[in-house]
Formats: C-alpha cells, structure tokens, sequence
C-alpha cells in the first residue's frame, strides 16, 4: 500500500469498527431490527468506501508501476489478481 493511504485506511477501519461493536450492542439490547438494519447498511457503505479506496491506491501505485517498468508478466499478473478478486465476490 501507498505510504500516504494506509492511515486514512485506518482511521476509516477504526470508525468501522466501533459502529460493528455498536451494532453488536443494539442486536444485544434486542433494538428494533429497522435501527439495527439501518446501522448495517451504514457499515457496509463505510466498507464500500475503503474497498474504493483501496483499489484506487492499488491502481495508482501497484499497477501503474507495472505498467511503467514494461514487465509483461507483473502487468499479467496485476491484471489476473484482479479479475481473480472480483470472480470471487460475483454473486
């Protein structure tokens, strides 16, 4: 990862982490499931934004640098993790 992305990562992580440990909090109090949902779709929608984050740090840094240092096989291979993460996730 990127020197300048890894503590914005966390810190986004962090606030994630505290929202699930909220959650956690509300299904043990047995809140209403709307509140509960509502907080969910929030986390995930925070989760979103690190995954954007993540691949466009992957792209700018990772993968430009295969790019430029002309490697076929590190750009393939750049290419194929990928393709192999999003085949994984297809619903």
């Amino acid at each position: 990862m990127h020197q300048s992305q890894p503590k914005s990562v966390v810190t986004r992580l962090r606030r994630i982490e505290g929202q699930v440990r909220g959650v956690a909090g509300m299904v043990e109090e047995g809140r209403y499931c709307i509140d509960i949902l509502t907080q969910v779709q929030a986390i995930k929608a925070a989760l979103g934004k690190v995954e954007d984050e993540l691949l466009k740090n992957h792209a700018a840094h990772c993968v430009e640098e295969a790019i430029q240092d002309g490697d076929a096989e590190s750009q393939r291979q750049k290419f194929s993790e990928l393709v192999d993460l999003f085949g994984k996730y297809r619903g």
